[in-house]
């Protein structure tokens, strides 16, 4: 099965999204902890990461798909 370059860039934007929300939570769970227990405002932290991810993924969703 061949990976044609259109079908390479949307994983790559893809993999590259996930990344940068993994690497958000782990900087977050970083600064935001004492010992095992999350703060408060690293709680909603990690809440707007979460948003800003679905937001992210939905952005390149749609910037893929107008490329088409």
């Amino acid at each position: 099965m061949e990976i044609d370059a259109e079908m390479r860039r949307m994983i790559a934007v893809s993999v590259g999204a996930v990344v940068v929300f993994i690497a958000l939570l782990v900087a977050i769970g970083i600064q935001y902890t004492d010992g095992h227990d999350l703060s408060s405002v690293g709680a909603y932290y990690f809440v707007a990461a979460i948003g800003l991810f679905v937001a992210l993924m939905a952005a390149a969703g749609v910037l893929l798909d107008r490329e088409e």
